[in-house]
């Protein structure tokens, strides 16, 4: 009996003694793993769609851990000054976040300014000028900012509105709608490919200051060629351009104004009321500034769109120009993780939002590994995702600092509006507070210990922190057993198990039969990425003269998921007991950058 599948039956006896049925039986004449078994995975096909409506509450109230939540606000105000990080500058002059689940607002904050500079000063400093603090502006929780990219999911959602009627094929040419978008060897270009950024447009071209008129800008846009050597469906090239194109595709198939397609598709039946293009003069002191812009002869933009060409094409365009609340997004998040419906009003079919979360660039991704994408969504980021992420988490980024993350697994979703532009973009990105506010909602949500105590690898970025259990003497043969539960960013972060037969000097994967219900799939010793959020029952055949056992968790410079956690560990043999680590054995662990994890 030396394969996995056939583990020593005495071992077998003393583990499922110490542990009840937690132990997979797999000895003689039990059933191997399933031919093609394979890691968790998850589809659209998995989501189940709720029909919540948004209330205020407590954390608790949301199966949430109040510390976790409690850290948003905490967070967001740390980067109104450079962090570590973020050395140069403050990553935002000001930020409002919104954090929901199961339809319970947990959070709504603000912090900083949404006005406070007047200018800035020349390079290489880039200094603030500040204004005078009677005319600065604080941030408030109904404080509306500029969207940029985030405008990108309004017009996919009308295009897909279109596709429900019959008016648009998503694999039809896009110059069955727009003829003048042939030009430039696009004849081939599907209204697919402008959805998932595979259509080989180039990413940007500045209109705004090249042609003369909104009208000569829009022509230049659907006149633009493929990007040398492109040929469509085979790159992905994140492109603004595509989305102009797809801007002006749904007004020619409706023979109406993309804003009105906005307003009476999304926001008007949503309720949105502080959503749109183009927010009024009424509405100025509300609207957080964005950046100085004398290059462009506009100064401090404040009240109009950011984006360059998004201004010079009127305000209004299929890649950004949208303004709205974080309040107002909330309606639009929860729309989504209940199918496309919101207290009655359905804005697309739950058979369309699916569609929208399948990743239609799956084919790509060996070749470019940040292009997962749904039609419109960006699917599974760690990048701002962080624990929130999994195959089927969607959301969007925006040039302005603005985010929204959707984790339809776990029906939650947290938005971060910030004007990090604002007084310039040179000041750099949020990456790090878009990956914060995600965090502190994935650590809000407890991963429960099946015991009195687990053990949880340290999040850590950059970095392999070990925990190894010394067993009582040298095994011969045996088996271990342990649950694991993990949630990493694929590829790039790993958890591993590994066995040592000479005391701890040398090591060697240990292959692992994992089970949890009816599944059972089997891993080299490492695995990686969406873990099912599951506890999954391991067993491990030991070699004889074992001495050691060793999990480890290894991460890359940023991103993690919700971590890297084992519990119950036991090893067996043909003599007894090796390793009970609830049984008086806890003393032989050494852990190196791991922690206790209690209920």
């Amino acid at each position: 009996m030396s394969s996995l599948g056939q583990l020593r039956p005495l071992a077998l006896g003393l583990a499922v003694a110490v542990l009840g049925t937690t132990l997979p039986v797999t000895g003689a004449g039990a059933a191997p793993p399933p031919a093609g078994s394979a890691p968790p995975a998850v589809t659209p096909a998995d989501i189940h769609f709720r029909h919540d409506t948004l209330r205020p509450g407590h954390a608790r109230e949301a199966g949430l851990l109040p510390e976790h939540v409690d850290r948003l606000p905490v967070d967001l105000a740390a980067h109104l000054r450079p962090t570590p990080e973020h050395p140069d500058h403050p990553a935002y002059a000001g930020a409002v976040v919104l954090a929901a689940k199961d339809g319970v607002i947990v959070q709504h904050a603000a912090v900083g300014s949404a006005l406070r500079y007047a200018a800035v000063g020349p390079p290489p400093g880039l200094a603030g000028v500040e204004l005078a603090a009677d005319e600065q502006i604080p941030m408030r929780p109904d404080t509306i900012f500029d969207l940029a990219s985030v405008s990108k999911l309004f017009t996919a959602i009308v295009t897909m509105q279109q596709v429900e009627r019959g008016r648009v094929d998503l694999d039809a040419p896009v110059a069955r709608y727009v003829p003048e978008f042939a030009a430039g060897g696009k004849a081939a270009v599907t209204v697919r490919m402008l959805l998932t950024h595979t259509s080989g447009l180039p990413s940007f071209a500045p209109l705004w200051s090249r042609y003369p008129t909104p009208a000569q800008r829009f022509a230049a846009a659907l006149a633009t060629p493929l990007a040398p050597g492109a040929q469509p469906g085979t790159r992905y090239v994140y492109s603004d351009l595509g989305l102009i194109a797809l801007g002006v595709l749904v007004e020619r198939v409706t023979g109406r104004p993309l804003a009105a397609l906005v307003a009476d598709g999304v926001t008007a039946p949503l309720g949105m009321t502080d959503t749109g293009y183009n927010p009024g003069p009424e509405r100025r002191s509300r609207i957080a500034a964005t950046e100085y812009q004398p290059y462009a002869g506009r100064g401090m933009v404040h009240g109009e769109v950011h984006d360059e060409n998004a201004w010079s094409l009127g305000g209004v365009a299929g890649h950004a120009g949208v303004f709205a609340t974080a309040a107002d997004l909330a309606v639009l998040c929860q729309s989504l993780l209940n199918g496309g419906e919101y207290r009655g009003r359905r804005i697309l079919r739950a058979e369309t939002v699916r569609a929208m979360l399948v990743n239609h660039n799956a084919p790509l991704e060996q070749a470019y590994p940040e292009s997962d994408r749904g039609l419109g969504f960006e699917l599974d980021k760690h990048w701002y995702m962080t624990g929130l992420s999994s195959p089927v988490a969607f959301g969007h980024t925006g040039f302005t600092g603005t985010s929204i993350v959707i984790d339809p697994l776990s029906h939650s979703f947290v938005i971060l509006l910030s004007n990090r532009v604002h007084p310039d973009r040179g000041w750099g990105s949020n990456n790090v507070a878009r990956r914060a506010v995600a965090r502190d909602l994935a650590e809000a949500m407890p991963v429960r210990p099946r015991s009195r105590e687990a053990w949880r690898a340290d999040p850590r970025d950059l970095a392999t922190v070990t925990l190894t259990a010394g067993l009582r003497r040298e095994a011969r043969g045996g088996t271990a057993s342990f649950l694991l539960w993990y949630d990493t960013e694929p590829r790039y972060d790993s958890a591993r198990f590994e066995v040592s037969t000479d005391g701890g000097s040398t090591w060697a994967p240990g292959r692992m039969l994992l089970r949890h219900g009816d599944r059972r799939w089997v891993s080299d010793g490492t695995v990686t990425g969406y873990g099912g959020r599951a506890w999954w029952q391991v067993s491990v055949e030991l070699p004889d003269r074992a001495t050691h056992l060793r999990w480890s968790s290894s991460t890359d410079a940023s991103s993690q998921g919700r971590g890297v956690y084992v519990d119950r560990i036991v090893a067996a043999d043909r003599d007894g007991l090796l390793f009970h680590g609830e049984g008086g054995d806890d003393a032989r662990l050494v852990p190196a950058g791991w922690s206790p994890a209690r209920a």
